[in-house]
């Protein structure tokens, strides 16, 4: 009895700390940067990519290896049913023209040699390559949108803390205002109605850092499963975004530069390729197959040497085969069109995505743009509404401003704060998505 309670209470023991082991929260002092490379390290998305530019690399040197020399073995025995000896009798006596043999060994090795497949090598290896760098150029979209993707999250925990924290601050001057509201009333300065109205402001502000609150778990809970964290940790962001603006070329030179840069462009530019070395490849049954070929023999016994004799013999021999297809109903004519019609919609797919990257970049230059004004805008409507705060509240301890003045002042100044850290980060954000775009 007292052996099962030591158990029970050992199990209850190990439980309470494998459960605050569980919920307790690592916290990791992280940068943009620092958040990339361990992002790029821990996606399962980009080591699929990865696993896929080494397929195709592999399926590369596997074509290439078809134009090269192939060599092969085979041996074989046999067995026959035993049949009475060929035998000529003559006056002179009787001749064993092919003895009776049962047993027949045969070693063999082949090589054969590629001469010319009507260009359907040459243009499989060039299909194969082109898939390869089609691959890296996927790989690295992939490794740019992962980057955009972190930083979004990164910027959007950081602006999701700053409005913590500016709540907070919110919630420590209605307090403070509430106090002197409260003592004011007692001193019959201040009505009840007062004070009862600072208190639904400051419970509307509490409401506020609550949803506050949520939203920076919520920001952290995006950005470590984005770069492959536990769950639990709980991520510090260590930068600033920078507040300064960037001077923005025009247009047209960032359109050129998206053309130039964009992984995507140049993955199907290469697909483009690989679809016209499909066609030549497809065409290649119209043109004869020639091939160099050897074989050598060590066979027991030797069809070639006569008479039979039950023994080991080498030979060998070396020609060219030479192989036209004079009808297949029609079946090249088929894969031509095929390999046609897949080429046609390699070069659609390139201008379809060539048209969506005019669109994004002209509407994130637009973009970058409104966001500038926006934080040249909400940068001064903070300074305005501290300003206001601070006289009202000046104005209202000499009893010179009314406590809804000073309500609203608070009010103006949560919202100018917000707005201020919205533009901010949307700044940056607008920055991140432009370079994104433009390929950089």
């Amino acid at each position: 009895m007292n052996h099962m309670k030591f158990n029970l209470i050992a199990i209850l023991i190990f439980g309470l700390i494998f459960q605050t082991k569980l919920l307790s929260q690592e916290t990791k002092k992280l940068s943009v940067n620092e958040s990339i490379k361990i992002g790029i390290e821990n996606s399962n998305l980009l080591h699929s990519s990865k696993m896929n530019v080494q397929y195709t690399d592999a399926k590369w040197s596997e074509v290439n290896t078809f134009r090269l020399p192939s060599l092969s073995f085979n041996a074989s025995y046999t067995r026959l049913s035993e049949v009475a000896p060929f035998i000529i009798n003559t006056p002179f006596g009787s001749f064993d023209i092919a003895p009776s043999i049962f047993n027949y060994y045969n070693l063999q090795l082949s090589l054969k040699q590629p001469i010319f497949t009507g260009f359907k090598l040459e243009s499989s290896s060039k299909m194969a390559e082109y898939n390869f760098l089609a691959a890296k150029q996927d790989y690295t979209s992939e490794e740019k949108n992962l980057i955009y993707n972190i930083k979004n999250a990164y910027w959007s925990l950081f602006k999701a803390n700053q409005i913590q924290k500016v709540t907070e601050e919110v919630v420590v001057d209605i307090q403070a205002h509430l106090t002197d509201v409260q003592n004011l009333f007692e001193q019959g300065l201040a009505t009840k109605n007062d004070v009862l109205k600072v208190k639904v402001q400051l419970g509307e502000v509490q409401l506020n850092l609550i949803d506050a609150k949520n939203a920076v778990k919520l920001a952290n809970l995006s950005l470590v499963n984005l770069i492959g964290l536990p769950i639990l940790t709980n991520v510090e962001t260590t930068e600033q975004p920078d507040k300064s603006i960037a001077k923005i070329e025009d247009i047209s030179p960032l359109l050129s530069r998206a053309y130039e840069n964009r992984s995507e462009l140049k993955s199907m530019n290469y697909r483009i390729k690989a679809g016209e070395s499909g066609v030549t490849a497809a065409k290649s049954d119209w043109w004869p197959q020639i091939y160099l070929v050897g074989d050598y023999y060590y066979s027991r016994p030797n069809q070639r040497i006569q008479p039979l004799v039950d023994q080991f013999n080498k030979t060998w021999d070396v020609g060219v085969s030479l192989s036209f297809s004079l009808w297949n109903w029609g079946a090249t004519v088929d894969r031509t069109d095929q390999a046609e019609t897949q080429l046609e919609q390699a070069k659609d797919a390139y201008k379809i995505i060539r048209d969506g990257i005019t669109l994004e970049v002209t509407q994130n230059y637009l973009n970058i743009k409104k966001s500038e004004e926006r934080m040249t805008v909400a940068g001064q409507n903070v300074t305005q509404a501290e300003e206001n705060y601070r006289v009202t509240d000046d104005k209202f301890k000499n009893g010179l401003a009314l406590n809804s003045d000073l309500l609203d002042a608070e009010v103006a100044l949560l919202q100018a704060k917000t707005d201020y850290i919205q533009s901010i980060v949307d700044y940056e954000l607008a920055q991140a998505k432009l370079n994104k775009s433009i390929g950089d």
